[in-house]
């Protein structure tokens, strides 16, 4: 083909063409960009946005305290704006220290009034905006805005602490600093908080400060070993592990504890030991984890920082409302422990006040008519707050306000539902009371009666197997929380049928009552029971069986309603500081206290109990072979047992039920 005489100009020009185009791009390549327009184009975002919160019923402000070391702990103060106008009245402050985010805690429903702000953990928001208090909660040391070191449950200065600052002069220090900086208040502090916040009012006895004029604490971090959040009698309580691996992970929580399981059971099964799940996830990292690691016997390191021993220790000098939930799924000990500690100073009668409600942990600043099933025919929170707590703080936060008309002890009474006045707690006990309790035996035939047994009948016996764990409640096992959808705070009122339809527990049933049988104190376990192992767990459930048909709910026909369980790890028998292996196949003698309950089983219910060896995932499996911690079980170590509960005259075991009447 033959090509035009352009075509060969245009081949002909192109190398030189392509050399002068690089030649251009180098040049331009070489040039500076434009400099930047800034400020001439600045961000649409000011550097300090301030809301306009003239309209608001309330005024906020943030502030860093200073502790006597330096330390600056972050605090938010919500005041109603009526406090501000010129000659308005001063009001009385509540305080709440917290690990839990001041900030979240005060901000539930950003809003303009404040009543959605606070409605949530942990206020009592009724009695808040009503009575016109000044609210003020605080981040402890080392938690969200506030600095310095975070301790799991800060021990006061002593063996445990040896720094000058512990979460008593904190408290000291916060409130010093704000009746002299807040002048809209009358310079009258309460404290109050629930859990953890229950802890920090207890905090607040040790030398208060004198500007405080009441506490309560609502279900309180009290002894960790014997019986509130890490330990029941000895037995790790491992869910909770979630709960360290958040708090302790990081200063604002932002390390969440994650699992690639629906069903909690199986997590904690394929690690086999706590241990060996702590290592999983990397817990060895956190200075709280190795602790319990370090400690899992009733050593000095939880005696020395128990709150009722540190009370019990000192002069009492504050009024006390000690808040108790009868259905406390995360510290059913702390608040009843306190009361025993500090009743006894009591000399006037007037400074230390038990309220018992039919709550899980923390409903009583909720909606409580009901617990999961059962119903208790009113708002059992909102009579609590109403009734009990709104004249208690203001018979000393309030200026002018009368004497509060409280029982020594207000308890609500399940069964019949009704709220009691009574003059003290417990009505019935072992020893050291006017009423001693009565013995409910565990009889041949896996029958329940008050009759002593007779010769014969030796024991009943089942198989524990550590492969085969008992559920503590229905699978899946949902995590630890209270988020929607969670059932969490209604376990311990779960149905128990499921548990007393396996050959690995043991249930005994009374005859249909044909008169009601009232209880109010705390029910004592006596066991006679051995192991084929060297190491054993005793669950112990009292249970008020209901009516096979219940005509007005029929969800209730047969309904078993745990009314007090709990646990005990066989190697504390003799001594909770020293464990000792259990001798193989020997009836042994075991005593324990169940939780405090105050009900009625009623004419035509049973009652019921159940024992089993284990109660998992909430608490770690015991091998059943002795082993110097079984944080560090091996698998080899967990095995069979064949435990049997004996019922013969000369080894009975029973309930020591604290029976009221006849």
């Amino acid at each position: 083909m033959k090509l035009s005489r352009a075509v060969v100009a245009w081949r002909g020009l192109r190398p030189a063409l392509f050399t002068l185009l690089l030649t251009m791009s180098g040049a331009l390549l070489a040039t500076d960009p434009p400099a930047a327009k800034y400020p001439n184009y600045p961000s649409e975002t000011p550097a300090n946005f301030k809301p306009v919160t003239d309209g608001y019923d309330y005024v906020r402000r943030e502030v860093m305290i200073p502790m006597r070391d330096g330390v600056k702990l972050h605090t938010i103060i919500l005041l109603p704006r009526a406090l501000t106008s010129a000659g308005a009245a001063h009001a009385g402050m509540l305080l709440t220290r917290t690990p839990y985010d001041a900030k979240a805690l005060t901000t539930h429903v950003p809003s303009g009034h404040l009543g959605p702000m606070l409605e949530g953990y942990d206020n009592a928001t009724d009695v808040i905006i009503e009575d016109g208090y000044i609210r003020v909660v605080q981040d402890i040391r080392g938690k969200y805005g506030s600095e310095g070191d975070n301790v799991m449950n800060r021990p006061v200065h002593g063996p445990q602490n040896p720094t000058p600052v512990d979460d008593a002069t904190d408290t000291y220090d916060t409130i010093d600093w704000l009746v002299k900086h807040v002048p809209e208040s009358n310079g009258k502090v309460g404290t109050l908080g629930i859990s953890y916040d229950g802890f920090e009012p207890l905090m607040a006895l040790v030398n208060p400060h004198p500007a405080l004029k009441v506490s309560v604490p609502m279900n309180p971090m009290v002894d960790g070993w014997m019986g509130d959040d890490w330990f029941h009698n000895g037995a790790f309580r491992q869910q909770n592990m979630s709960y360290i691996y958040e708090q302790i992970g990081s200063r604002d929580n932002s390390i969440k504890w994650s699992s690639s399981y629906h069903d909690e059971y199986d997590l904690f099964m394929q690690a086999g030991s706590a241990g060996e799940l702590g290592r999983q996830y990397g817990m060895t990292q956190l200075g709280f984890w190795n602790k319990l690691l370090a400690h899992p016997s009733y050593d000095a390191f939880w005696s020395d920082q128990a709150v009722d021993k540190v009370l019990g220790a000192l002069p009492l000098k504050v009024p006390v409302m000690l808040v108790h939930s009868l259905w406390d799924q995360e510290d059913s000990y702390g608040a009843l422990a306190v009361y025993r500690a500090i009743k006894p100073k009591d000399s006037s009668g007037d400074m230390v006040k038990l309220v018992m409600g039919p709550w899980h942990h923390g409903q009583e600043i909720e909606e409580a008519s009901s617990l999961g099933a059962i119903s208790f025919d009113s708002d059992t929170g909102k009579y609590f707050r109403e009734h009990i707590l709104r004249p208690f703080l203001a018979q000393y936060l309030k200026d002018g306000a009368p004497k509060a008309d409280l029982a020594p002890v207000t308890a609500f009474e399940t069964g019949t539902n009704q709220w009691r006045r009574l003059d003290r707690w417990p009505l019935v006990c072992e020893s050291g009371c006017p009423t001693k309790s009565r013995a409910l035996y565990l009889e041949p035939g896996l029958k329940l009666g008050f009759n002593a047994p007779a010769a014969g009948g030796a024991y009943d016996e089942y198989v524990s197997d550590p492969a085969h764990p008992v559920p503590f409640r229905a699978r899946p096992i949902q995590p630890i929380g209270y988020d929607p959808g969670q059932t969490w705070s209604q376990w311990l009122v779960d149905d128990q049928r499921e548990a007393s339809g396996r050959t690995d527990v043991l249930t005994f049933t009374g005859d249909v009552l044909t008169a009601p049988v009232k209880i109010s104190g705390v029910p004592e376990v006596h066991l006679a029971a051995s192991t084929s192992g060297t190491d054993s767990d005793w669950v112990v459930k009292l249970i008020d069986v209901y009516p096979d048909q219940v005509a007005d709910r029929p969800d209730l026909g047969g309904y078993q309603l745990a009314v007090a369980m709990d646990i005990f790890r066989g190697r504390y028998r003799e001594s909770f500081v020293t464990p000792k292996a259990l001798v193989a196949n020997q009836p042994l003698a075991y005593q324990f206290a169940l939780p405090a309950t105050n009900h009625v089983f009623l004419p035509g219910h049973r009652i019921m109990v159940q024992v089993q060896s284990s109660w998992f995932p909430l608490y770690d499996r015991n091998p059943q072979t002795f082993v110097p911690s079984i944080f560090e079980a091996k698998p080899a170590d967990y095995q069979k047992a064949t435990q049997r509960i004996y019922h013969s005259a000369e080894q009975a075991s029973y309930i020591a039920l604290p029976v009221i009447g006849g």
